[in-house]
C-alpha cells in the first residue's frame, strides 16, 4: 500500500514528499528532536558506531535531510561525505548547518535515491536515515544504493519501526497517532506531514520483513537490531 503526504493530491509519491520536506524544512530539526525527546541523536550515534571497524573514507548519505546524519558521520574520520536529497528546502537548511560548523568534508546536493548521479562501487558506505520508508520505489532505492556501494560495503539503515510488546505498544500507537500529528501540525503548520509520519510507519515493512528485502534484492549478512523497545530499527547489510 502507497502512503501519501497529501492524499488529494495527483502528484506522485516523490514529489508529494519534496513538497511535505520543503513545507516543514525550517521546523525540522526541532520537531524532530522534540517529539522523539532526543532519543533520534542516540539512535543517530548509536548506527554510525556500527561503521567504526570498517574505517569507510567514503560515505553516501542518502535521504540526508537537514544533514544531522552526515554530521554525526564525521567521527568516523572519512575524507569525504555527501548527502543526497530532494527537498531543496532541506538541503537549504542543512548546508547553513554545515557552513556554520566549518564542516568542509561534507557536500549536500539534490538527487533522487532512485537514480543516483554515481558510478558503480564508488562508495565504502551507505547510510540512510529515517528515509528509506519515504522512497515511492523502496526496492530500486536499495538496489541504487547497492550499485553505488564498493564490494564489501556497508548499508546502515536506521528507520521507526512498529514495537509488538505490551504497553509500549498501546502506548506508542496513542502517542503517534493522537499526540504526534497535533504537535507537529502546531508548530509546522502543515497538518499532512505529522498524518503522515505515522501512517507510512504503520505501512513500512519493518523487521525481518525488512531484512527479506535487503538479501532479496542483493545484501549479505542482513541483520536487524531493535532499539527503545521496538520504537526504532537499525539495520545492517553488506555488498
Amino acid at each position: 500500500m502507497t502512503v501519501l503526504p497529501y492524499k488529494e493530491d495527483r502528484a506522485t509519491k516523490k514529489e508529494q514528499v519534496a513538497k511535505m520536506f520543503n513545507s516543514i524544512s525550517r521546523k525540522y530539526d526541532f520537531l524532530n528532536h522534540f517529539l522523539s525527546l532526543g532519543i533520534d541523536i542516540l539512535w543517530r550515534k548509536k548506527a554510525i558506531r556500527s561503521l567504526k571497524k570498517d574505517h569507510p573514507k567514503l560515505i553516501l548519505d542518502v535521504a540526508t535531510g537537514t544533514g544531522d546524519f552526515a554530521i554525526e558521520a564525521l567521527s568516523l574520520n572519512p575524507e569525504k561525505i555527501i548527502g543526497v536529497d530532494i527537498s531543496q528546502g532541506m538541503l537549504d537548511i542543512g548546508r547553513k548547518k554545515i557552513q556554520q560548523k566549518g564542516h568542509d568534508r561534507i557536500y549536500l546536493m539534490e538527487a533522487d535515491s532512485e537514480n543516483l548521479p554515481f558510478e558503480e562501487n564508488k562508495f565504502d558506505a551507505a547510510i540512510v536515515a529515517f528515509g528509506v520508508r519515504n522512497f515511492e520505489n523502496l526496492e530500486k532505492g536499495l538496489k541504487e544504493i547497492f550499485r553505488v556501494l564498493k564490494p564489501g560495503g556497508k548499508l546502515v539503515v536506521l528507520e521507526f519501526s512498529r514495537p509488538r510488546v505490551f504497553p509500549m505498544k498501546q502506548l506508542y500507537s496513542f502517542y503517534f497517532k493522537s499526540i504526534l500529528p497535533k504537535v507537529g501540525k502546531w508548530f509546522s503548520h502543515d497538518s499532512s506531514a505529522y498524518t503522515y509520519l505515522p501512517d507510512s510507519v504503520q505501512a513500512f515493512p519493518d523487521g525481518e520483513e525488512f531484512v527479506s528485502i535487503l538479501s532479496g534484492v542483493g545484501y549479505k549478512n542482513s541483520v536487524c537490531r531493535s532499539l527503545t523497545f521496538g520504537i526504532s530499527s537499525l539495520y545492517i547489510a553488506s555488498k
